[in-house]
């Protein structure tokens, strides 16, 4: 017997490469998909995937057709126990094959009426979806020792796949990619061809092509397979049926994920047995009816599966609006409006102001949160024969939670595959998301010998900000600051505001938890709560947060000629006091005494030091750093006020 480790990439270049949140989804349900028609071939060879265990309802889906995950559950790597006569090269012809007819699909539906063969389009289609090797980056290797766990790495170390040089104009969605119009340069030719295809009338063409958006093959397919996907029936090498079936074409945009929790709230005040919530009700269906005239008379999150929003009383079709009009600034701002739009867009913030004046509730936030989580320490344990098991079987128990979990918070999984996780929530459950999930994964190994923990990446982004900048600076986050940064078993937050990062911080989860929650988002919500209870509005004093700021440049130690921190000014006790005592005159303090107050502070000024995960030997300690950073208190702030400036 042999052991088959096979790879499928590039994942940040397919994946994260998204001008929407549906591309995002999409790319990394191909790539799950194709995968799993990977270990069907294997498998079909007289193979045994052993690491991980693949998700049932996905691998019978890609056999019968039915009824499937929305979700990509695969990973893009595997191991798998083979025969002596097993042929790898079959897989990787496979794996391209179901590619091919998966793109055919969409050229069939989409283009093969309006493009003849001999065309620069068909030439660009053939070179960037058939052409070996082309886009996808497929690695193997077959050894005979089951410990051999690292040996794709070591082949990976030193092979480079490099894409093809492009020509002409390039693909709006995946950088270097050459669009499909074959135009030589930016210009009436490339507009008339994509304006044509839009113009087709084909099953949601014109909200999944923007006006002007300009896509290659690759970014083509990702956009649009989810049209078709449910017709794919393709026969592969070796008679192996490779099926799609019907997915939902609706993936919640960032607006809508953004507005979810201010929508629900809103929508619960108009439910309200009064007088003002039926004022309410009147001025949300005056709104509901200019919105929808505003976008061209679709709901366009019709399908959007957000619990909070979900599970409200009303009309479908006030639930299902385009998450972008409840935000003033896309609504005031003209170049998002054709001439004839304006008028309407103007009435539009109007009746928005207005409902936001009956039901009494704040402008909706225009932050979402990218979640990202990652095993820890599971690489090296993979190479003991004795661990594989209960690591694979943990990993199963721990990827068929994860979807609840994220519903239950809100949120919308793209992603749980292996130890990988990979959400969007709205700005006020993200850290409640990471924390259960945490919990999670730490009971599925509970009864294992394997010592495992997960680290966390929660990306608060305005609405403003590139999708694409955001997923990649995830993965940086995760990896450089949460993992490498703090040792591991961390979490680590990061805040991107239209002028750029506002704000970093990060903790172990030892650090970071109070009980199953985090001091920081408690913190926050006591804010909160204080706030609105004294002037109904929950406007919080600004001036605080900055003047933390200010103190920590006092208070921390500094260095002496040869480089080393010399003794702090105060110590830590008298720094907790110090700022107990501005926290009573900020005009935020929740204390009525000193003792109140350096309770509250405490905690803040924990979050502010770094803490960093050493192991020396056998033991593993937590080392405390010397400078207090007021990020963890510029964070508290930011979640206070949900990220809306007053």
């Amino acid at each position: 017997m042999k052991y088959f480790h096979f790879t499928l990439g590039p994942v940040q270049g397919f994946v994260a490469q998204a001008r929407r949140t549906r591309d995002f989804w999409a790319g990394s349900f191909i790539l799950s998909w194709l995968s799993a028609v990977a270990m069907k071939f294997v498998e079909r060879q007289g193979g045994d995937i052993v690491f991980p265990i693949p998700d049932p309802s996905f691998m019978g889906a890609i056999s019968s057709g039915l009824a499937g995950p929305r979700q990509g559950s695969i990973p893009n790597r595997f191991m798998a126990q083979v025969k002596d006569d097993f042929n790898p090269e079959s897989v990787v012809t496979a794996v391209r094959d179901a590619w091919k007819g998966l793109a055919y699909e969409v050229w069939k539906g989409d283009l093969q009426s309006l493009v003849p063969e001999n065309s620069k389009t068909w030439e660009i289609w053939q070179r960037q979806i058939h052409d070996t090797p082309g886009f996808w980056d497929i690695e193997w290797v077959l050894v005979g020792e089951k410990s051999a766990i690292n040996a794709l790495d070591r082949m990976k170390s030193w092979r480079i796949h490099l894409p093809p040089d492009e020509p002409g104009v390039k693909c709006m969605m995946m950088d270097g990619w050459q669009e499909l119009s074959g135009a030589d340069r930016p210009g009436s030719d490339a507009k008339v061809f994509w304006e044509k295809i839009r113009a087709q009338g084909k099953s949601g063409m014109t909200s999944d092509l923007r006006p002007g958006e300009m896509l290659c093959a690759i970014a083509f397919v990702k956009r649009r397979f989810v049209r078709y996907f449910k017709n794919v029936q393709i026969t592969v090498i070796d008679d192996l049926p490779v099926r799609g079936w019907s997915l939902p074409s609706a993936v919640p945009s960032v607006h809508y994920m953004a507005v979810a929790p201010w929508l629900a709230k809103l929508i619960a005040r108009a439910n309200e047995s009064s007088r003002s919530a039926r004022e309410v009700r009147t001025s949300l269906e005056q709104f509901h009816r200019l919105a929808l005239k505003l976008t061209g008379g679709e709901h366009n999150e019709w399908e959007s599966n957000i619990r909070c929003v979900r599970e409200t009383d009303c009309e479908h079709g006030w639930k299902a609006l385009d998450g972008a009009v409840f935000y003033d600034a896309i609504l005031e701002n003209k170049n998002l409006w054709d001439e004839g739009q304006r008028k309407t867009a103007r009435e539009v913030l109007r009746s928005l102001q207005k409902v936001r004046g009956k039901a009494k509730v704040e402008p909706a936030s225009p932050f979402y949160a990218v979640l990202l989580m990652d095993g820890d320490s599971l690489g090296e344990q993979m190479s003991e024969p004795g661990k594989q098991c209960s690591i694979a079987e943990s990993l199963a128990r721990f990827t068929a939670g994860v979807g609840d979990i994220v519903y239950l918070h809100n949120g919308f999984l793209v992603y749980a595959g292996g130890d990988d996780v990979l959400a969007l929530l709205p700005l006020e459950d993200a850290l409640k998301c990471a924390a259960e999930l945490r919990k999670h994964y730490l009971a599925c190994f509970a009864t294992t010998t394997v010592a495992t923990s997960i680290s966390a990446a929660v990306e608060y982004a305005h609405v403003k900000m590139p999708l694409t900048k955001v997923l990649r600076d995830a993965h940086d986050l995760l990896d450089n600051v949460a993992k490498d940064g703090r040792g591991r078993d961390a979490i680590a937050c990061r805040v991107w505001k239209p002028g750029g990062l506002a704000v970093e911080w990060a903790q172990p989860w030892e650090i970071a938890l109070k009980d199953c929650s985090l001091y920081i988002e408690l913190l926050a919500e006591e804010i909160r709560r204080n706030q609105q209870s004294e002037d109904g509005n929950g406007r919080i004093a600004g001036k605080l947060f900055y003047r933390i700021r200010e103190r920590f440049a006092l208070l921390n130690p500094m260095k002496d000629k040869n480089g080393n921190f010399m003794p702090p000014v105060l110590e830590d006790h008298e720094a907790v006091s110090l700022m107990a005592a501005e926290y009573l005159n900020s005009g935020v303090s929740m204390a009525g005494t000193m003792t109140e107050a350096r309770q509250i502070i405490e905690p803040l000024l924990d979050q502010c030091r770094p803490n960093i995960r050493k192991v020396c030997g056998e033991r593993v300690k937590l080392e405390r750093q010397p400078l207090l950073e007021a990020d963890g208190a510029l964070l508290v702030r930011f979640l206070a006020q949900k990220g809306v400036e007053r």
